[in-house]
């Protein structure tokens, strides 16, 4: 049990190399991106509160007629 744990923090870890003399705020600009890239927030934003699926699907209709607007415009 131990070592499936040790996998999965293993797993969840950012590591961000960085070299000798480089700027810090380098390190921090390259660890934001990557834990951007991995969408843990956008994760806990979404499991913060239920939604319907009915609701997922009338959302995701509304992004595609809009998306669609803005296409059939630039032409």
């Amino acid at each position: 049990m131990p070592s499936d744990i040790k996998k999965i923090k293993e797993r969840n870890m950012l590591i961000i190399p960085v070299k000798e003399g480089e700027n810090i705020e380098r390190a921090i600009k390259k660890y934001k991106k990557k834990f951007e890239k991995t969408r843990v927030m956008k994760e806990l934003r979404e499991r913060k509160e239920f939604t319907k699926p009915s609701v997922t699907k009338r959302q995701e209709k509304i992004k595609a007629a809009y998306k669609q607007r803005l296409q059939s415009a630039e032409i």
